[in-house]
C-alpha cells in the first residue's frame, strides 16, 4: 500500500470484540473496515429469553450500521468473508479483494458437537437469532400438536424438552422455559390437563455452572428442581437419533426437542496464516492477542487462545469486549509509536440468571444468590444491552412478565423453511425433522 496513504484496519465479525475495537478506532487516523454476514449485532446474553418467548428478537438485536453511525472513519460491509490471504495483504469478500494493513479477526464461535452422533442433524442449537426463533417456533409447535395428539407415546414425546449443558445458556434457558411452561401455555393449552411435561438438564460434569462451584451450584440445582426441572448430573451423551437422546449409562429420552448447550469452538475462516489451531479451533494468540510470527494480524473474543495465569480464557463477552478494547488501544499506540503494556484480563465476575427473583453471581470474590443476585443480573445486563430502545422494550416486556406472570411473545412465526404441519427445519446442514 501506498505509504502515504491512511492505515487501514479490517475487522472482521461485529460481535461484542470486533464493534469494541471499531469503537476504540472510531476518531483515530485509521480507516477502519468492519465485515459480517449479519447487518446487526446480536446480544447473545439474551438469546435464550427469545427462545423462551419472553423477548422479542429485534430487541436484542441492533444495526451494525446503527452503532458504527457516528464512526467517522468506520466503514460497515454486509457480506462473508471466504478467505484470508495473508501474503497478498486481502482478505475476500463478495468475490471482491479488501486490503488491509492491520487484520482483526474476531468471527466468534460455533456449537462444537465433540463429534458425537446425532448432535447437527437432531438437536437445537441456540447461538444466533434464527437459532432462537426457529427454537421458540418449534417448542410452541410441539404443544399445538400434542394438544390433539391421540397416541399417548407421541404426545409424551413432544411435551419432552431435553438441555444437554449445565453451564449458564443451558441453565438459564431451563429456568426460562420452566416458567413459560408453567405459567402461560399451561393457561393456553388447558386439554393437556395434568399431563406431565418434563424438562431434562444433561451435565457431564459433578456440578452445574462449574465455574461457580460449592454453594452457587447447589443453589442452582435445587432452584431448578423447584420448578421441576429434572437435573442430570455426571451423564454423559453418547448419540441422538430422530427419536431422542441416550446417554453413556444406556438411558433412553424419547423427545422431540433437544437443545445443545454442551460448548462451543472456534469458527475459523479459510487462511493461509501458520496459526496454531487447537483441537476446539481456537488459535494460539501472544500476550499482545497477536498471532505469533505475525505483528499486524490480532485474534480476540471466543477465537483466541489466550493463556491467563497457565489456563485458556472462557468463551464469554466480558473476554472479548476487554480484548476488543485492548487491541483498539494498542493499534492507536502503534501509529503513534508508543509501546503499550501486554493484555492483562480482569476479571469481573459473572452471573447467571435462575428464573423469576432467583439467580447467582460472584463478584470480586464474593458470591450472592437470590433476589440481589437478580437485580444485579438484570441491571448488568440492560446496561449493556445496545440501543435506548431496546433497553425500554426489554424492561417494559420484562415488568409486565413480573406483574402479570406472563410472557408476551408466543407466536408462530414462519421463519427459514418451518413445515407447517410439524416440526422446524434444522438449520447449518441439517435436515427437517419428520
Amino acid at each position: 500500500m501506498d505509504q502515504n496513504k491512511r492505515k487501514r484496519v479490517v475487522i472482521i465479525g461485529a460481535g461484542f470484540g470486533g464493534l469494541w475495537v471499531a469503537r476504540e478506532l472510531s476518531g483515530s487516523d485509521y480507516d477502519v473496515i468492519i465485515i459480517d454476514k449479519n447487518n446487526y449485532h446480536t446480544f447473545l446474553p439474551l438469546l435464550y429469553q427469545v427462545s423462551a418467548a419472553e423477548i422479542e428478537p429485534e430487541q436484542i438485536a441492533s444495526p451494525v450500521r446503527f452503532i458504527v453511525r457516528n464512526f467517522a472513519n468506520v466503514r460497515f460491509i454486509r457480506g462473508q468473508v471466504g478467505e484470508i490471504r495473508y501474503r497478498d495483504k486481502v482478505v475476500i469478500c463478495l468475490g471482491q479483494q479488501i486490503a488491509f494493513d492491520y487484520l482483526v479477526i474476531a468471527t466468534g464461535s460455533v456449537n462444537n458437537d465433540f463429534n458425537i452422533p446425532g448432535v447437527l442433524q437432531y438437536s437445537f442449537p441456540l447461538k444466533t437469532l434464527d437459532d432462537g426463533m426457529i427454537l421458540r417456533n418449534h417448542i410452541l409447535t410441539c404443544f399445538e400438536r400434542a394438544s390433539f395428539v391421540d397416541d399417548n407415546k407421541q404426545r409424551k414425546r413432544l411435551l419432552t424438552v431435553v438441555i444437554v449443558g449445565g453451564g449458564p445458556t443451558g441453565v438459564e434457558f431451563a429456568g426460562a422455559l420452566a416458567e413459560l411452561i408453567s405459567g402461560p401455555l399451561k393457561k393456553d393449552f388447558p386439554e393437556l390437563g395434568n399431563e406431565a411435561i418434563t424438562i431434562y438438564l444433561i451435565e457431564a460434569g459433578e456440578n452445574l455452572v462449574g465455574m461457580y462451584g460449592g454453594v452457587l451450584s447447589e443453589y442452582t440445582k435445587f432452584q431448578l428442581e423447584k420448578k421441576g426441572v429434572k437435573v442430570l448430573l455426571n451423564s454423559a451423551v453418547s448419540k441422538m437419533d430422530k427419536t431422542g437422546v441416550y446417554l453413556k449409562d444406556g438411558t433412553i429420552i424419547e423427545t422431540e426437542t433437544v437443545v445443545w448447550t454442551a460448548g462451543v469452538k472456534g469458527q475459523l475462516v479459510k487462511n493461509d496464516l501458520n496459526a496454531d489451531i487447537l483441537p476446539n479451533g481456537r488459535i494460539t494468540v501472544d500476550e499482545y492477542c497477536k498471532v505469533p510470527g505475525y505483528d499486524d494480524v490480532f485474534i480476540i473474543g471466543d477465537l483466541a487462545n489466550f493463556l491467563h495465569n497457565g489456563k485458556p480464557l472462557p468463551m464469554i463477552a466480558p473476554v472479548a469486549i476487554q480484548q476488543g478494547k485492548y487491541v483498539g488501544t494498542l493499534l492507536k499506540a502503534i501509529q503513534k509509536g508508543k509501546r503499550i503494556k501486554q493484555f492483562k484480563y480482569i476479571d469481573k465476575g459473572g452471573m447467571v440468571a435462575i428464573g423469576r427473583n432467583k439467580a447467582i453471581t460472584q463478584i470480586a470474590g464474593l458470591k450472592l444468590k437470590g433476589y440481589i443476585a437478580w437485580i444485579i443480573w438484570i441491571f448488568i445486563h440492560i446496561l449493556y444491552l445496545i440501543g435506548f430502545k431496546n433497553k425500554l422494550f426489554v424492561m417494559i416486556n420484562w415488568i409486565w412478565s413480573y406483574i402479570f406472570f406472563e410472557k408476551s411473545v408466543r407466536l408462530i412465526l414462519p421463519r427459514c423453511c418451518d413445515n407447517p404441519n410439524g416440526d422446524a427445519c434444522l438449520q447449518r446442514g441439517r435436515i427437517c425433522k419428520e
